[in-house]
């Protein structure tokens, strides 16, 4: 997955922003693993970039967070 970030905002919100619209649109249904490490990778930045992201995401609602099991798309 390639991403053209827009150098005027944070790369974290552009992120949060494709993983919204990719919820909404179904592309991650209900209880898909959201994977940091996955996500680091694909959009090329660092852990701490994807896991503000995700944190945006998490307040919410759209992904929850369990111990030792990862971070899923809410259902």
């Amino acid at each position: 997955m390639v991403i053209e970030f827009d150098p005027t905002q944070p790369k974290w919100t552009q992120i949060a922003d494709d993983l919204r619209a990719k919820i909404a649109s179904g592309e991650y249904p209900p209880r898909t693993l959201i994977s940091e490490v996955q996500l680091e990778r694909d959009y090329g930045v660092a852990r701490i970039t994807v896991r503000k992201a995700t944190a945006a995401l998490r307040e919410e609602g759209l992904i929850t967070t369990t111990p030792g099991m990862g971070s899923f798309v809410a259902g």
